[in-house]
């Protein structure tokens, strides 16, 4: 009868041991995939490698209001593009960086009056990596966070863009960036970007 019930509760113990092992395995590999802790939600942000997104963009100036819609592809810094998709009057318009070449093409339209009147859809500022590279350089990048997101915080400072201001919102629960606003100070222009469809790798 003793020896019964050592090899019950033998079995039992190693069948504890077993679920155990498990769970700390199937906890691992959630822990990848996902992330509830800030700072590793950041560093991943900062780490991406490539991605693919398609956003909406509305640039706001004190002249005139624009949107877009707009396919990104971003392989690494020396090989990424964008393409438009809407407004329909340059949809089809891609501008393809491979290494220090910028590209521009689109059979239909006078290239040279979209980099004049599109500005900002021709220019990286709207790439997700550009606003990574500018945190990375920024001793005084930062973010903070509420129960649902965080915000990331960076500013640039060129002869061009001078005092322009960027922040990133990233959901908590995907882990993912639901929008980008960035903000020329000095020209009072302001570019808001929302991510509706993002794959990152």
């Amino acid at each position: 009868m003793k020896k019964k019930t050592f090899f019950l509760f033998a079995i039992i113990i190693f069948l504890i041991i077993l679920i155990s092992i498990f769970y700390i395995n199937a906890s691992k590999k959630s822990k990848i995939g996902h992330t509830n802790n800030s700072q590793e939600i950041v560093e991943n942000i900062l780490n991406i490698s490539s991605y693919n997104a398609i956003i909406d963009v509305k640039v706001v100036s004190n002249k005139n209001e624009n949107q877009y819609v707009i396919k990104q592809e971003y392989q690494s810094q020396d090989s990424n593009s964008q393409e438009v998709i809407e407004p329909t009057n340059i949809a089809g318009t891609k501008i393809i960086r491979e290494g220090n070449k910028l590209t521009l093409e689109n059979s239909r339209l006078n290239l040279s009056s979209i980099i004049e009147n599109y500005q900002y859809i021709s220019a990286n500022s709207l790439d997700l990596s550009s606003f990574i590279e500018d945190y990375k350089n920024d001793s005084k990048a930062n973010y903070e966070e509420n129960q649902n997101e965080i915000k990331m915080y960076t500013t640039y400072n060129n002869n061009v863009n001078n005092n322009c201001k960027k922040t990133l919102y990233i959901d908590k629960k995907t882990n993912l960036p639901t929008q980008l606003e960035i903000e020329w100070t000095n020209k009072n222009n302001r570019v808001y970007i929302l991510y509706n469809e993002v794959e990152i790798k």
